[in-house]
């Protein structure tokens, strides 16, 4: 999923400091020597969250996008980008099921899943992924 990040640039001492906050997840911050730094320590930040979350058995907050937050004035003036993260590992124990679909539908799932192949792991990555971004 990609979650999207807030990207404030200030001069603090003559050099410049990179603040990143994450709306969708409330307290996720993190900061950076540059804008590089700061969207690599963000990654780490948010897997910190999402780990506390999920061992509190707190509901994982799927993702908005960008536009949702644009417009707030809580972020006028900042840089935006997108940072992507697994949220299996933070979703609970998976579990085996047994479904039926179409052929055809299975057909063009696989031919989805190959031509994407860094985006979807598997027919069940692709279908959770789905799943996710209709129930959020």
């Amino acid at each position: 999923m990609l979650y999207p990040i807030a990207i404030e640039k200030e001069i603090v001492n003559n050099k410049a400091v990179y603040g990143v906050v994450v709306p969708d997840l409330l307290g996720c911050v993190s900061v950076g020597d540059s804008y590089q730094d700061a969207c690599n320590n963000i990654a780490d930040a948010i897997a910190l969250h999402l780990e506390c979350l999920a061992a509190d058995g707190d509901t994982i907050p799927m993702p908005k996008t960008i536009d949702d937050y644009i417009e707030n004035v809580d972020y006028q003036g900042m840089s935006w980008a997108m940072v992507e993260i697994d949220l299996t590992p933070y979703l609970g124990k998976a579990e085996k099921i047994n479904i039926t679909l179409p052929q055809s539908l299975l057909y063009q799932i696989d031919k989805k899943i190959l031509s994407n192949k860094s985006h979807y792991k598997s027919r069940s990555n692709y279908l959770a992924q789905l799943a996710m971004s209709d129930l959020s």
